[in-house]
């Protein structure tokens, strides 16, 4: 049997899943705000990703060593061939699954319980539980529970910031890309309603698009310039940090699949497992932007840019520090505390998002020993 190729079919297979996933979280409030239309919000997270994975050629080795496996199972069970593959493949089937179900889960929840499955399959001797609570299920408890309070706290701040720079909140009508009214009805861009000499009243001209919706911007200007622009460009960057942060906290962890028994270098695995997280990002990232941007509450610009940046700030120091926190997790903790703070929270699809990560782990530990079991 040729190890080789099957461990890297089910690594990048991972990979594809990965991105699937997880790839337009750190862009899903720019989406759902109205901020960005999907097609934009999906080019802007491919290209940050793709440079956080590039990035993770020089931050890799603490998350690499980590999700190997040292120390939570044998080293003997490490060097078996059949390892990589089954906890790829555990973990790759959780993912897509939950994608399937438009679901925002954890690829790192699914890797640690396919880790521990395979690994106490494999094992005479069992699993390091000791090691599985405090490096890896700490963390990705402490995450989204660390964000859903960070935004609570934040908010509020923000907002009297806003309302001290003299910042109003207008909500507008737009149809495609032109903004058809204002909140007080004055037609803008399109064409205003005009009272001829004879009384009669014009009307503004036809616009066809596929999408009409209602967006929230800011009115105001600081040092001579639009608010509401600079809030939209600090929202994109916190964006673009968010998607960079995850695609360098997770490409070192599926790579570490590749590492484990191939022949390939640090540089070709991380390479490959970042250009198929992007690919898997572009297919497949629909469902999971409806469910994060649109689903889980209501944002306007200033609560969407709030939660992003409370996101890629702790991934980004995560993987600083090679703590291995869920990206998944710490987004939809933001946007779940900014939903508490705004008080447009949909409960029930938190609790949706909040069972499918609880089944995440035993789930990827169940496909990942399956798996092992029917190789060795």
């Amino acid at each position: 049997m040729n190890w080789f190729f099957i461990i890297l079919v089910f690594g990048l297979f991972l990979a594809w899943a990965n991105g699937a996933n997880d790839n337009f979280k750190g862009v899903a409030t720019l989406y759902g705000s109205k901020t960005a239309s999907y097609k934009k919000a999906l080019i802007w997270t491919t290209i940050a990703t793709a440079l956080g994975s590039l990035t993770a050629l020089f931050f890799a080795q603490e998350l690499i060593i980590v999700f190997k496996g040292k120390g939570l199972v044998p080293e003997e069970v490490m060097a078996l061939k059949e390892f990589p593959v089954a906890v790829g493949m555990g973990a790759a089937i959780t993912v897509m699954l939950a994608t399937k179900f438009g679901l925002p889960v954890s690829t790192t929840h699914a890797l640690i319980g396919a880790l521990a499955g395979a690994g106490w399959v494999a094992s005479t001797t069992g699993i390091n539980g000791a090691k599985l609570l405090e490096k890896f299920f700490l963390p990705l408890i402490g995450g989204p529970l660390l964000s859903f309070l960070l935004v609570i706290m934040i908010y509020p701040l923000f907002k009297s910031i806003r309302k001290r720079l003299g910042a109003k909140a207008s909500t507008c009508l737009c149809v495609g890309s032109k903004v058809v009214a204002t909140q007080k009805g004055v037609f803008q861009t399109v064409t205003e309603f005009k009272e001829s000499a004879s009384g009669e009243i014009s009307l503004p001209e036809i616009t066809i698009s596929d999408e009409a919706y209602c967006r929230s911007s800011y009115s105001g200007r600081v040092f001579g310039i639009s608010l509401g622009k600079i809030l939209d460009n600090l929202h994109y960057l916190s964006g673009g940090l968010v998607s960079f942060a995850r695609g360098m906290n997770d490409t070192p962890k599926i790579a570490a699949l590749l590492l484990l028994g191939s022949r390939f270098s640090l540089e070709l695995s991380i390479t490959l497992v970042g250009l198929f997280m992007v690919v898997g990002g572009l297919v497949h990232s629909k469902k999971i932007a409806d469910t994060m941007g649109k689903k889980v509450t209501s944002m306007n610009p200033g609560q969407a840019f709030t939660a992003n940046l409370v996101t890629g700030i702790m991934v980004f120091g995560a993987s600083k520090v090679g703590v291995p926190v869920s990206t998944t997790h710490v987004s939809c903790g933001s946007i779940f505390g900014l939903g508490a703070a705004t008080k447009n929270a949909q409960w029930k699809v938190i609790g949706q998002i909040l069972l499918a990560w609880v089944t995440t782990l035993p789930l990827g530990g169940l496909l990942g020993g399956a798996v092992m079991y029917t190789l060795i």
